[in-house]
């Protein structure tokens, strides 16, 4: 009868869990409710999983990345001034923790990380005209992506992805806004280049 109870009382919280906004759960969270932490990790982690298999490109290190993050989050929660902002604040710190990552990997291999992200400070930027790939799927699109120079998958990712600009990317990545807008402006021809490629097929 008292599990029974427990049971019920347990189920009834939950349920009332989830039809609080993320504001109320963020509130419940700096209180340290558990409960709290769990929807809002099963809100987000998904998101958060995506957002960093994109950059790091393997699935066991994407998780850790993700669970280091949402630990990191809550341990700092205090931390941030409006919890409207939750959604954006964890993304960035998951953003963060792919990047060092993959510079740790790139630091592993012996690789400067100048060449890879390949900084110009004066380039001649390329017109970025709009093209329609309404006939490719989005899948196609993401998957075209996948087959890009890591440093141009990354700041596509962030761009196109994740929504960040290139003042925030540059930030993110440690390069000037000059080298980021050219970066990008490369990042995205090459991928038309091989998006008339798949359209061929």
């Amino acid at each position: 009868m008292q599990i029974t109870t427990i049971y019920i009382i347990t189920t009834k919280l939950l349920v009332t869990l989830t039809n609080l906004n993320t504001e109320e759960l963020i509130t419940l969270c700096k209180s340290k409710n558990q409960s709290a932490q769990l929807e809002i990790y099963n809100r987000y982690y998904k998101a958060m999983y995506n957002t960093s298999i994109r950059i790091v490109k393997d699935s066991f290190e994407a998780e850790d990345i993700m669970q280091d993050a949402f630990l990191q989050a809550f341990t700092k929660l205090k931390t941030l001034k409006d919890d409207s902002t939750f959604g954006a604040w964890l993304k960035r710190i998951v953003v963060n923790k792919s990047i060092h990552h993959y510079r740790q990997l790139i630091k592993k291999n012996e690789t400067s990380i100048d060449d890879v992200l390949y900084k110009i400070e004066e380039s001649t930027y390329e017109s970025e005209q709009d093209h329609n790939y309404n006939n490719l799927k989005a899948n196609q699109v993401l998957d075209t992506m996948k087959t890009l120079k890591d440093n141009y998958r990354i700041v596509l990712t962030l761009n196109l992805i994740e929504g960040y600009d290139y003042e925030e990317i540059g930030e993110i990545l440690n390069i000037s806004y000059q080298n980021t807008r050219t970066m990008v402006s490369r990042a995205k021809m090459s991928l038309r280049q091989k998006l008339n490629q798949v359209a061929r097929i």
